[in-house]
Formats: C-alpha cells, sequence, structure tokens
C-alpha cells in the first residue's frame, strides 16, 4: 500500500469505524499500489491531512487488498476520493488533482455552512 504521512489506512474491519463511525467528514482515497495517479496525489493528501486536522479525516483503502468496500459504493476506477458525512457518502471525485483544486472542490464539506445544512 501506498504510505502516505498523516493519511490512515482503513480495511474492511476497521471502515465502520473509521469512516461511517466518524464525527468529522471522512475522505477516502480508494487506492492500488500499481495506481500511478494515486501516487501522484499521495503527497496532496499528506499535506491536506495536516492542514485540515479537525475538520476532515483522510484515509486510504486498498481495493486490491479490501475488495467488498469499493463494490458496495460501486468504485470503477482508482484513485476515488469519496467523502462521507454523518456515515453517508456525499462527494465522489475521480482522479488526482492539485492541492488548490481539490480544497475547491471539498470547500462546501469544509465548510457546510456556505450551502447550508
Amino acid at each position: 500500500m501506498i504510505r502516505t504521512e498523516g493519511v490512515t489506512d482503513v480495511t474492511e474491519e476497521t471502515f465502520e469505524a473509521e469512516v461511517l463511525g466518524s464525527a468529522l467528514p471522512v475522505l477516502v482515497q480508494f487506492t492500488a499500489d500499481w495506481c500511478g495517479p494515486c501516487r501522484q496525489l499521495a503527497p496532496v493528501l499528506g499535506e491536506s491531512a495536516r492542514e485540515e486536522a479537525g475538520r476532515i479525516r483522510i484515509v486510504q483503502l486498498d481495493v486490491d487488498r479490501e475488495p467488498g468496500i469499493p463494490v458496495r459504493y460501486g468504485v470503477l476506477a482508482t484513485p476515488t476520493l469519496m467523502v462521507f458525512r454523518a456515515g453517508e457518502p456525499v462527494r465522489s471525485i475521480v482522479g488526482a488533482r492539485p492541492k488548490r483544486k481539490l480544497l475547491q472542490e471539498l470547500a462546501d464539506v469544509l465548510d457546510p455552512g456556505l450551502t447550508g445544512p
């Protein structure tokens, strides 16, 4: 698995507690060792995890080692970034992004008051 400082690895065994049960929104990167764009995204997610700590958690799940979760949520490509809030998926982004673009796409998740309840 791609190791990224500040990003927690989750498995099928820990997904419910780490993602669905989180009080904070959680960004899940569905990743794989062979995925080039996932490697490009790793430093972006690591920086974002440190800078946005307390507003969003960032975790990663290896689609080859843990195939059940990606199937459950209809993940067909890597990297797919899926944001969960209160145990429900609220946003899905496919493909790598520069940090600025990613944070723009996540602005309403990071600051829910921007779009209302």
